[in-house]
């Protein structure tokens, strides 16, 4: 076994998930994820927790959800079969974790791609108890470099394991002390402004309110309410967005592959949207619930071991040069005390290239031009819109 596994073991549970003896742990492991499946399993052993393990597989997934849909509620002609409301024996398992540790890992990446949409919709709706009672342990989610991964990524084996890591193993530390930088002028700041040039529907124009939002520097930790192993962002939560921005990063959203997309917005409302392929799996996206037209979260990449993309929002979203809008569900640790922010069923990220021709600013100042922060090396003195 590669000695990196390890390393990647140690990452997670250590630095990650900060888990302590006695801690009761679920670990997903996908099937394609088992060599860093023992490796978390040795080193939960040597801590001291307690662990169930459970077995994630697209192709098991789409068994369950194609037989929803040809199956039988006992009528004269066959319907597709509901979901249960969160049952009772899976939304237990997560309400007594402490922590969930998510190895993804699988063998085809678009497993699911023939699903129809409104299972998918029905499926996401009936489990909002349990993903939030989920998303109330100390969770993180990671993965094992695959081949299936590196072929989505349109790389070889061997140099998306090398990638992966170069993302992974890094000093969390010392990017979380520089992340720190953007999480205080986001927390001071009231408006965020994203501009990049281009003609007609390439072009963005995007201004969203930040006031008293509490940024989030998701430095791989949940010391740091992150919950991704690799991060390298720092996000937030607006109350508003207007403008229109353009997403040219790739990615695939339920299995299909979705190119360029344009989203106007109207008080953090999607009030118009096209995209150049996959415009149908946005679409069902949108429709999932009231919720799910609404933008969640801005996060702004940092991460600069991550330098290509991968069609992997795991690593994509976090890329130094990128920004990256959330549609749906917003999340608490960015809100006001008290305050509910947006509630959906999903949380879908979009991710637009920053690195040229483009500026982001706040309150009137310019803190990045083309994907180079203030306090970097290059950066231009005008830091003036």
């Amino acid at each position: 076994m590669d000695e990196r596994v390890h390393e990647h073991a140690a990452v997670l549970v250590d630095w990650s998930a900060r888990i302590e003896a006695g801690d009761d742990v679920v670990i997903d492991v996908d099937e394609a994820a088992h060599d860093l499946g023992v490796a978390v399993a040795r080193k939960l052993g040597e801590r001291g927790a307690n662990v169930v393990t459970t077995y994630g597989s697209e192709e098991i997934e789409r068994a369950r959800l194609k037989g929803h849909e040809e199956g039988d509620t006992g009528g004269d002609e066959a319907e597709p079969r509901g979901f249960d409301e969160d049952p009772d024996h899976e939304l237990a398992l997560f309400e007594a974790a402490d922590a969930y540790l998510r190895l993804g890992g699988g063998r085809n990446t678009t497993a699911t791609a023939d699903v129809p949409g409104e299972i998918r919709q029905a499926y996401a709706r009936s489990r909002r108890g349990i993903r939030e009672a989920r998303m109330e342990t100390d969770w993180v989610s990671t993965v094992h470099p695959t081949r299936s991964l590196a072929q989505q990524a349109g790389m070889a084996y061997e140099e998306y394991r090398e990638f992966v890591y170069d993302a992974v193993l890094r000093d969390w530390e010392a990017l979380a002390d520089e992340m720190a930088i953007l999480k205080e002028l986001l927390d001071d700041g009231e408006t965020v402004r994203i501009r990049s040039e281009g003609d007609g529907r390439h072009r963005t124009d995007l201004t969203l309110s930040i006031a008293g939002r509490t940024a989030v520097n998701s430095a791989a930790s949940v010391a740091y309410d992150s919950h991704n192993l690799p991060s390298g962002e720092v996000f937030t939560a607006p109350a508003s967005a207007d403008g229109g921005i353009f997403f040219d990063v790739p990615m695939t959203i339920e299995g299909t592959r979705v190119r360029n997309v344009r989203l106007h917005l109207e008080d953090g409302e999607v009030s118009d949207f096209e995209a150049e392929t996959g415009e149908d799996a946005l679409a069902s996206i949108l429709e999932i619930d009231a919720g799910a037209r609404r933008v969640g979260e801005l996060g702004i990449g940092m991460n600069r071991g991550i330098d290509r993309v991968t069609d992997s929002i795991l690593f994509d979203e976090k890329m130094g040069g990128t920004v990256h809008l959330a549609l749906g569900r917003a999340y608490d640790a960015c809100l006001p005390a008290g305050e509910s922010g947006n509630d959906s069923a999903i949380h879908t990220d979009l991710i637009a290239d920053v690195s040229a021709a483009s500026t982001i600013a706040i309150d009137g100042e310019i803190i990045q031009r083309d994907g180079t922060f203030r306090w970097e090396s290059g950066f231009e003195d005008d830091r003036r819109e």
